[in-house]
């Protein structure tokens, strides 16, 4: 393997930026240092002159050929994995889905298998959707076999993978035993089925009623009876895609209490307004049938607030595209039947530094922070990823301030028909990309037959 030397970058951590050269060598870094002369004669010498160093992104959050009835997720674990390396991540954290009444271990080898495509190193949580009497030790599988320390739950979706609330103290206390994390889809599933059937019977159908049948209430109630059952059990837990201002107070407030609570949120939440639902053409407004659903101004101002004040601690992309055609307009006429779930893991970086950095909303080493750092930390990779460091990964982003580009559906790598950011203008964009001491992107080109995912045994 070729050894890589980064000469003149600026490098960032969550707390510094310094300028340094960097050796790479044996898909690790080796030396990190200013004016590191190479032994080898062979090595390949990037000038990052006027660029930023940064760790390779971690997206903690996808959902990669997702299973649905209007089929699969349009990205498979390549395609996204693609698209993942033109954003500059190089790490994701899939999910394990098992069906009811499935072993865990047996879903999980099954969701391996399709993960062998991935060409950037991956990772998943395990999903409990129903509980049985050799849960628990199922549990400790996939802790102490596996290095799975994370565990979805859904308190949506009662009909196919949602939970109850009995079912989730299981998880919790077993988590608890096991030093592992509970994650949860925060939204009261009961409410939501209650207010999209009350809308279907009236004949609103339309994709803005998916908005209507969704409210922010819905996810604070839920965010309020995680914390609090978690609080009671004694689990920590990380509240994903967090997208209501209503949600923060609650997550704030325990975080100062004492409590053991990250949160997450998305790039749609920080952007997007929901008044995108109010246009009458269908097409228009299907690509953004996504839950939570998307909120107002005053919603994205207190979120960008809770990133600044390190309340909310990692921005991930919930990545989980379909296409308009064939897919999302499965619901035309009943938006019950619209596949929920947007693109995003190609964007988040560009976008996030766009309109956080750039706006001086967040600094750069929150950036890193929120993008890298935090989820290696909260995930059990810290020892690995998340940091410019000697002995990490060589998974490393030059990145370049100063580039431009207009998000758009007819370039973007990502596996699907329509962008829920088409038309923004980010500047800020991956110039080089190094996943594994391999380079992976380089003059706007994906090296993708020299390119081989892991799977990643996480740490407690």
């Amino acid at each position: 393997m070729s050894e890589i030397l980064i000469k003149n970058g600026q490098v960032v951590t969550s707390s510094n930026v310094y300028k340094s050269d960097i050796l790479i060598k044996n898909s690790k870094i080796e030396l990190i240092d200013k004016n590191i002369t190479p032994s080898n004669p062979n090595v390949k010498i990037i000038d990052a002159q006027s660029m930023y160093v940064l760790p390779g992104a971690i997206d903690p959050h996808v959902h990669m050929e997702l299973p649905t009835p209007a089929g699969k997720s349009s990205d498979n674990f390549k395609t996204g994995s693609i698209a993942a390396i033109a954003g500059g991540t190089t790490t994701i954290i899939d999910f394990v889905t098992p069906l009811r009444g499935q072993s865990f271990i047996e879903a999980l080898n099954l969701r391996k298998k399709e993960a062998e495509k991935s060409i950037i190193d991956y990772s998943f949580h395990m999903s409990p959707t129903w509980w049985g009497k050799n849960s628990a030790n199922e549990m400790k599988k996939c802790v102490i076999d596996e290095g799975i320390t994370s565990f979805k739950t859904y308190l949506a979706y009662k009909n196919t993978v949602g939970i109850s609330d009995d079912i989730l103290i299981n998880v919790m206390k077993t988590a608890k035993e096991l030093n592992a994390l509970v994650t949860l889809h925060c939204e009261n599933g009961d409410i939501v089925d209650f207010l999209r059937n009350k809308f279907v019977s009236e004949g609103k159908t339309e994709p803005k009623y998916h908005i209507l049948s969704r409210p922010p209430e819905v996810e604070a109630e839920a965010v309020n009876r995680a914390v609090t059952l978690a609080k009671l059990v004694g689990c920590p837990i990380y509240i994903v895609h967090v997208s209501a201002k209503q949600s923060i107070d609650i997550i704030k407030k325990a975080q100062k209490s004492g409590q053991k609570v990250y949160a997450e949120t998305c790039p749609h939440y920080l952007l997007l307004d929901k008044n995108i639902l109010n246009k009458k053409d269908f097409y228009k407004t299907a690509p953004y049938v996504l839950s939570p659903a998307l909120r107002t101004k005053a919603h994205r101002k207190k979120l960008w607030n809770a990133l600044s004040n390190n309340t909310i601690n990692t921005v991930a992309t919930d990545h989980c595209p379909f296409n308009l055609v064939g897919q999302k307009d499965m619901g035309i006429n009943d938006f019950t039947k619209i596949p929920n779930g947007a693109g995003g893991v190609e964007h988040r970086l560009s976008l996030l530094y766009t309109y956080g950095v750039n706006t001086n909303l967040i600094t750069i080493n929150q950036f890193v922070d929120l993008v890298a750092t935090n989820p290696a930390k909260i995930f059990g990779l810290s020892h690995r990823k998340g940091e410019i460091a000697k002995g990490m990964d060589a998974d490393v982003v030059i990145w370049n301030p100063n580039k431009e580009s207009i998000i758009s559906a007819k370039t973007h790598k990502q596996n699907c028909d329509s962008n829920i950011f088409e038309n923004y203008k980010v500047k800020g964009l991956p110039e080089i990309v190094i996943a594994n001491g391999q380079i992976a992107l380089e003059n706007e080109k994906i090296n993708v037959n020299d390119l081989k995912g892991n799977y990643l045994h996480r740490k407690l």
